[in-house]
């Protein structure tokens, strides 16, 4: 069922172009957009299945066998990854129909909302699948393309200026990368992601060095790794709700997701882990300082999501199965816990009129609900016991104590005292926002349930990763191993891509 691995990409791609068809029917756009997100879901789930139990699934493009066509390929991690961003996507979707019902927006910004919005989607599939350098650099540009349309929606001066912040940074990192694709096609004649892991070996250690370097400063300025994360505080929370939480949640994983897959298969002599280590250290420390600092509820999780970043990159550099197998955890916890929390910050606004700690409060009396859905998934983030974020932390420091260096310690501390001050931030936040009084009247606002939903069944997705920890954990644990081993994705491949088109992968059948 090789033919499955494609529709997460070219299933929102045609339903971009009959919502642009449909620009003047905005209900009918909306309806174009869930169905075409629904199914990328089912297929996501189908390809968990898939590559969990047959081994990673592979397509060439156009018939072109690797490592000359373009591959695209779906193993437990990538699987993993599009299911979680298939169910945030389509909860986020589900939200911005209906804050634009409760708002009667029917004019020209829902016209470019949907297309683009699904436009995102493929690009973050097209990431997350892409089995070669210039592919994953096209999912990128696809989404630097969408995300400065998305950022800038209603046209006001705050947000054109956030936009372009965001695409002057992203710029930077795209330039980065498409230097080191060029650099790596000349020392290696080749970009496709299997064969560079058995190439590499040959190339100079030194240019190698250069080349790593370059690879991971590209991607960790779209994952706002520090130093390189200044940008994301200013840039997200100028946009709507919605977008706001998709990008929180998704954007910056797929610079996470590329740092794991380009370490794993194709730097794995560990000569920058010590660096990696550092930076998560100060991304920790740095992101969470900021957010104590905050005031307004999106700029201190702006902060907190900088921070959780370096939870991710400290489970990569200790380059063993199980802080591979944590990260991957960790990601898959984040990305539903941050998008839910930037949904309920939406809501907050909605209700209070602001997201300004100073001028909220009295939330807890006139909306208990909301109260409740931001207390749970913003205990989750904190890590407090037994939720998922917790688990994800637990795993982490038991691969730390694993390797158990001085600096492992140390980055293990600096992991202790974030996820302290992360509860100490999102209290005081719900402090202020819910059991403070507030100063001023609450304007008399009500929140639609068809929103308060979506926003619900992420924090309840947040609970179930909890709850499914063990299942969840073994899966991921498989995906570190396969990563390590590097055989099952590089013989799912280069044996697929000789064997032709057309015919079924089961050669990667052993990985089961």
């Amino acid at each position: 069922m090789t033919w499955l691995v494609p529709l997460p990409v070219v299933i929102p791609l045609i339903a971009a172009g009959l919502a642009l068809a449909m620009s003047r029917r905005s209900r009918a756009q909306g309806i174009i957009s869930v169905v075409a997100l629904s199914l990328v879901l089912l297929t996501a789930v189908v390809l968990i299945f898939l590559t969990h139990h047959q081994g990673p699934q592979v397509v060439n493009i156009g018939g072109w066998g690797a490592p000359v066509g373009i591959a695209l390929v779906a193993d437990r991690l990538s699987a993993l990854m599009l299911l979680i961003s298939a169910i945030v996507i389509l909860c986020v979707l589900l939200y911005s129909l209906a804050q634009g019902l409760a708002d009667g927006n029917e004019g020209a910004p829902v016209a470019i909302y949907h297309p683009t919005y699904l436009v995102l989607a493929a690009g973050v599939a097209n990431a997350f699948l892409s089995g070669d350098l210039f592919n994953l650099y096209v999912g990128f540009e696809i989404l630097l393309a969408a995300s400065f349309v998305l950022l800038t929606l209603g046209g006001t001066g705050e947000r054109i200026r956030a936009g372009s912040i965001y695409v002057v940074v992203s710029l930077l990192s795209s330039i980065l990368f498409l230097i080191a694709i060029a650099l790596i096609y000349a020392a290696t004649g080749t970009l496709n992601l299997a064969q560079l892991s058995e190439r590499l070996g040959d190339v100079d250690p030194a240019m190698r060095l250069v080349l790593q370097v370059m690879l991971l400063m590209g991607f960790s300025i779209k994952a706002a790794v520090f130093p390189l994360s200044a940008w994301l505080p200013d840039s997200y929370p100028t946009a709507p709700a919605p977008v706001t939480a998709v990008f929180a949640g998704l954007l910056t994983k797929v610079g996470v997701y590329a740092i794991i897959r380009t370490q794993t298969l194709l730097f794995t002599d560990g000569r920058l882990n010590t660096l990696l280590m550092w930076a998560a250290l100060l991304t920790m420390i740095v992101g969470i300082i900021g957010a104590v600092a905050q005031d307004d509820i999106k700029r201190l999780l702006s902060f907190t999501l900088v921070s959780h970043i370096g939870y991710m990159i400290f489970g990569i550099s200790l380059a063993s199965t199980t802080g591979l197998s944590a990260s991957i955890f960790y990601v898959a916890h984040h990305i539903t816990v941050q998008t839910a929390l930037f949904l309920v910050a939406g809501l907050i606004e909605r209700r209070g009129g602001t997201t300004s700690l100073e001028r909220l409060g009295s939330l807890a009396k006139v909306a208990p609900a909301l109260a409740v859905l931001f207390f749970v998934p913003a205990m989750n983030l904190a890590g407090v016991p037994p939720m998922s974020g917790f688990l994800g932390k637990t795993g982490l420091l038991q691969a730390g104590v694993e390797l158990g260096t001085p600096l492992a310690y140390a980055a293990m501390g600096a992991g202790l005292l974030t996820s302290l001050l992360t509860l100490y931030a999102v209290v005081k936040a719900w402090n202020k926002a819910f059991w403070q009084d507030a100063p001023e009247p609450l304007p008399d606002t009500s929140i639609p349930r068809s929103m308060f939903g979506p926003a619900a069944v992420l924090a309840s997705v947040g609970i179930a990763i909890a709850v499914i920890g063990g299942p969840l954990y073994a899966y991921t644990g498989a995906a570190a191993r396969d990563l390590r081993l590097q055989s099952p994705y590089i013989d799912a491949v280069l044996v697929h891509g000789e064997r032709g088109a057309g015919q079924s992968s089961d050669a990667s059948g052993d990985d089961s």
